[in-house]
């Protein structure tokens, strides 16, 4: 079934400049996400950072269940406001901690505050001022994205070709509702989350064997000590063309819209 379209202004009203008081949260977020970035911060949530910390981590959980899964939620919402590449391995660490139902929860609502947190910021500072900027060919290209937001969203959302932060972006400046946003960003990643969740919980019983083997080369100070744990391999072909094929059918009540509306008689002149 069709989803009917956003009827949201494409170009809301307002002063047509910008404004400090809408830019600053999403100068915030940039110069934030710069920052860590540069520094290299978030390239320590690997496999062996985690296996380092495991007695411990697992620990604190057992002891403090709710609080723990909601760190981690927070630190994925963190993550993804800042548009860091690490989803797919925070989420893969969520399965191998708390398990697959429970990590993929925590991901999932993780990766959908996030991502509304740098909508709303992108939408506020630059949305209707970029497109009126851009020209009259941007803007109908973006009501056109608008006219049919949720169907366009899902198959963004569900196709792994296009990065999440990008898509969190591009709906912003078009000027896209927040229900709208919301719904297809937590229909649309549920599939993939919870299928890197499960590898995830699938891999903890191989990163436990393999931390002895792994220990011992740290402490015999070796510089190519490594652990068998590769995020890309919970992409397998399978699972990537199931989201392919999921994305088309999003975008099949577009496609058949257009289609009788290509194939439609013109009407006579004077009628409705």
């Amino acid at each position: 079934m069709l989803v009917p379209a956003d009827r949201t202004p494409i170009v809301s009203p307002g002063p047509a400049g910008l404004r400090l008081s809408r830019v600053l949260p999403f100068a915030v977020i940039v110069i934030a996400s710069a920052a860590v970035i540069a520094t290299g911060w978030y390239e320590r949530i690997d496999a062996a950072a985690l296996l380092e910390r495991r007695d411990a981590i697992d620990a604190f959980v057992a002891s403090h269940y709710w609080a723990a899964l909601a760190a981690f939620a927070g630190l994925y919402a963190l993550l993804a406001a800042l548009s860091l590449p690490c989803g797919a391995l925070l989420t893969i660490c969520g399965g191998v901690i708390f398990g697959g139902l429970a990590g993929g929860v925590a991901a999932l609502v993780g990766a959908t505050v996030g991502g509304t947190a740098i909508f709303l910021a992108t939408r506020s500072a630059l949305g209707g001022w970029l497109v009126r900027r851009a020209g009259r060919r941007v803007e109908k290209v973006a009501a056109g994205f608008c006219a049919h937001a949720f169907n366009y969203l899902l198959f963004l959302r569900l196709v792994p070709a296009f990065p999440f932060w990008l898509v969190n972006l591009v709906p912003a400046l078009c000027g896209v509702r927040l229900v709208t946003f919301v719904t297809a960003t937590v229909l649309g990643i549920i599939p993939a989350t919870f299928a890197f969740a499960f590898f995830g919980a699938g891999v903890a019983s191989a990163l436990a064997a393999q931390a002895p083997a792994y220990r011992a080369c740290v402490a015999a100070g070796g510089t190519h000590c490594t652990l068998g744990f590769d995020p890309g391999a919970a992409a397998t072909p399978q699972l990537i063309a199931a989201l392919v094929v999921l994305g088309v059918l999003a975008l099949m009540p577009v496609v058949v819209k257009w289609y009788k509306a290509v194939r439609a008689p013109p009407q006579p002149p004077g009628r409705a």
